[in-house]
C-alpha cells in the first residue's frame, strides 16, 4: 500500500500540467462547435470525453518502464494479427474493410487506430534498449526499426486506408529523424523515394485515390467546394450561428468530423482559424521541447516526438484537405473533430507520456533486471 501511495504522489507531483492545460481550449472550442451543429452529437462527445479521461488516467498509472520489455512486443504482435484478420473477418463500410466486429455485443474496433500506440511504444522500447551513437543509427539498425513501421503501413494501406497508413509512416520516420539516423541513409532514401514516386503513383494507388490527387491539383471536389464557401463566407470575424448557412442548411458535409475546421472558419472567421492553428503549433512545439529536454531518456523522447508528429500530420493534412491543397483522405482534426476512437487513442498516448515524465527517475523500476534506467546524464556510448 505504501508503494501505491508513493506512486500516486509521484505522478501528481511531476505531471506536465502545462501539457494538459494546452488541450483545454482545444476541447472547449470543439465542444462549442459540435453543440451548435447537433446537440445529440455534443452529448456523445461528452461520453467520449469521459471515456478518454478514464483511458488517460488508466494509462498514466501503469508502470510502463517496468512492463515495456514484454508488453510492447506482445501488443504489437497481437495488433498485427488483428490487421491480418481484417481481410477475412473484417466489416466493410463504404467500400473499405477496416473494422472487426466484436461478437455478441455488436461493437467494432479499428486495429489501424491502435497501431499508432503500438508503433510508438515498440520503437520507444527498442530505442531505449539500444540508444543511437552520436552519429546516429547505422544501416542495419535503421532497417530493423523501419520494419516496425513498414509492416503495419503496408497492411493498413491495403485495407485500403492510405490516410492512416501515411500518418503512421510519417510519424514513425519522424521519430527516427528526431532520435538520430546517419545522414547518409536519409540522403539515399530521398533519392530512391524521388525515383520511385512515379511508379508508386502509377501502380501503387487505386483509381479513386488517383482521382482525389487530380481533383486536389485541378478542380476541388464537391465537399471541398462547400468547405471553401463556408470559410470564405466567414470572412475575418465570422458569422452568427443562424447566419452560418453552409453548415446549418447541411450544404457542408460531415461538418462535425472531417470538415469541422470549415465550420470553425464560417463561425469564427479567419481569426478563429488562426487561434486554433496557433494552439496546435504551441502544443507541437511543447512536445518537441520535451523531446529535447529529456533527450537522453529515449522513452520520453520517442513518445513526445511521436505525439508531435501525429498532431502535425493530422492537423496539416486535415487543413490542407479542407482548403483544396491535399486529397480528401478522411483524417480528422486531432482531438477536435467529433469522434471516439481517435480521441481515445490520443488520450492513451498522452497518459503514457505523462507517466514516463513522472517516473523518469523513480527507483522502483530499477528492481527489475530487464529494465535499465536512463539517467539524466549522457550515457556512455559503447
Amino acid at each position: 500500500m505504501d508503494n501505491i501511495s508513493n506512486m500516486d504522489t509521484r505522478i501528481f507531483k511531476h505531471f506536465s500540467y502545462l501539457l494538459m492545460f494546452q488541450l483545454l481550449p482545444i476541447f472547449a472550442i470543439s465542444s462549442y462547435l459540435v453543440y451548435e451543429i447537433n446537440p445529440l452529437l455534443f452529448k456523445k462527445q461528452m461520453v467520449y470525453y469521459v471515456i478518454a479521461a478514464i483511458a488517460f488516467f488508466g494509462a498514466a498509472f501503469i508502470p510502463w518502464r517496468r512492463i515495456m520489455w514484454w508488453f510492447a512486443p506482445l501488443l504489437y504482435i497481437l495488433n498485427v494479427a488483428l490487421l491480418a484478420a481484417v481481410p477475412f473477418v473484417g466489416k466493410t463500410v463504404l467500400g473499405a474493410q477496416r473494422w472487426i466486429e466484436i461478437p455478441g455485443i455488436g461493437l467494432t474496433i479499428q486495429p489501424s487506430e491502435f497501431m499508432k500506440v503500438n508503433v510508438i511504444m515498440l520503437l520507444a522500447y527498442l530505442i531505449a534498449k539500444k540508444p543511437p551513437k552520436p552519429s546516429g543509427y547505422g544501416f542495419f539498425t535503421f532497417i530493423k526499426l523501419s520494419l516496425v513501421i513498414l509492416i503495419p503501413f503496408l497492411m493498413i494501406a491495403k485495407e485500403p486506408d492510405l490516410g492512416t497508413a501515411l500518418v503512421l509512416l510519417i510519424a514513425g520516420y519522424g521519430v527516427l529523424f528526431i532520435v538520430g539516423i546517419d545522414w547518409k541513409i536519409w540522403a539515399v532514401l530521398l533519392m530512391l523515394g524521388g525515383a520511385a514516386a512515379p511508379m508508386a503513383y502509377q501502380y501503387g494507388l487505386k483509381d479513386y485515390q488517383k482521382k482525389r490527387i487530380v481533383d486536389a491539383l485541378s478542380k476541388p471536389s464537391y465537399q471541398v467546394r462547400q468547405a471553401l464557401i463556408a470559410i470564405g463566407s466567414g470572412g475575418m470575424e465570422g458569422k452568427s450561428k443562424e447566419g452560418s448557412t453552409q453548415t446549418q442548411l447541411k450544404f457542408l458535409p460531415v461538418s462535425s468530423t472531417d470538415f469541422i475546421f470549415a465550420y470553425l472558419g464560417e463561425r469564427f472567421g479567419f481569426k478563429g482559424m488562426l487561434l486554433v492553428i496557433g494552439l496546435y503549433i504551441l502544443l507541437i512545439f511543447h512536445l518537441l521541447y520535451l523531446a529535447a529536454k529529456y533527450r537522453y531518456d529515449f522513452y520520453i523522447k520517442t513518445f513526445a516526438s511521436g505525439l508531435a508528429f501525429l498532431f502535425f500530420v493530422y492537423m496539416g493534412v486535415n487543413i490542407y484537405m479542407i482548403i483544396g491543397m491535399a486529397p480528401v483522405v478522411g483524417l480528422p482534426l486531432p482531438m477536435f473533430s467529433h469522434g471516439g476512437t481517435s480521441f481515445i487513442i490520443f488520450a492513451v498516448i498522452f497518459g503514457i507520456l505523462e507517466n514516463l515524465i513522472a517516473f523518469k527517475d523513480y527507483n522502483r523500476y530499477t528492481s527489475d533486471s530487464k529494465i535499465s534506467m536512463i539517467s539524466k546524464e549522457k550515457p556512455a556510448i559503447k
